[in-house]
């Protein structure tokens, strides 16, 4: 078992609100200079930066993790992870049939590009990306596992777009095992309000918009590494965040 430092909420220049400099290369090269391990980009409602930024991850020997932070009805933010980036794909384009189609202003909100792996822009999302899906928080937990993924709220502890925010409560849905904190010293004090959040794995993310975000490694998961490799690492990733608290050891 060894540590490996994790930032699961990084947004690419395919986030409008994420700076253009958000390149796939620039991350996976933040990230290393951050001491992370492991990685995962997560742009609003879209996952079409992962292919690039997987391959500028693995040249820099930085685990990579494809993912989305998808918005529901409710306006609630979710992190959605994939073991495989295939998977991720097919639910990026789940996900393109149940959003909102407004229209993105690029002068108000920013840029929207998408970029292969050598960081030139291929396109842009002509669709306002954070803009609320149909889909429910309820039932994201089982449709993020049909694609063979894991949902957790985003940044339970902010008031813009987090779940306690939004509810006043952590939801009761069983398929919620973890819940992301944006600071890790704001665990105790939650736990203590919304005990619910107590029989939840707690994971502690950046959810960068900026290089300068990118935070140096400080949470980790303890993982089995043996024999060593990108997808050994993955699998272990999934097996835990799968796992209620109950089992951890």
């Amino acid at each position: 078992m060894n540590r490996y430092y994790y930032d699961f909420h990084i947004h690419s220049c395919l986030s409008p609100c994420g700076d253009n400099d958000m390149t796939p290369n620039n991350i996976a090269g933040m990230a290393t200079l951050a001491g992370l391990n492991v990685a995962a980009l997560t742009d609003h409602n879209t996952c079409k930066n992962c292919p690039a930024f997987f391959a500028a991850a693995k040249a820099r020997g930085i685990v990579p993790v494809a993912g989305m932070e998808l918005t529901t009805a409710e306006e609630i933010h979710t992190v959605c992870l994939f073991e495989r980036l295939e998977d991720a794909m097919a639910f990026d384009a789940y996900v393109s049939e149940r959003r909102m189609r407004v229209k993105n202003n690029v002068k108000i909100f920013g840029d929207q590009l998408i970029m292969d792996e050598k960081d030139e822009v291929t396109g842009t999302d002509p669709w306002f990306l954070p803009a609320a899906t149909d889909i429910m928080l309820d039932e994201t937990p089982a449709l993020t596992a049909r694609f063979g993924g894991v949902a957790y709220p985003a940044h339970v502890d902010r008031e813009a777009n987090g779940v306690i925010a939004i509810l006043g409560a952590f939801p009761e849905n069983e398929g919620f095992l973890n819940a992301e904190f944006a600071e890790a010293e704001n665990r105790e004090s939650y736990v203590g309000r919304y005990p619910a959040l107590g029989r939840k794995r707690i994971l502690v993310s950046s959810d960068a918009h900026n290089l300068w975000s990118i935070r140096d490694k400080s949470a980790y998961l303890e993982l089995d590494d043996e024999p060593y490799s990108g997808d050994k690492i993955r699998s272990e990733i999934f097996r835990l965040l799968r796992r209620p608290v109950s089992g951890d050891k």
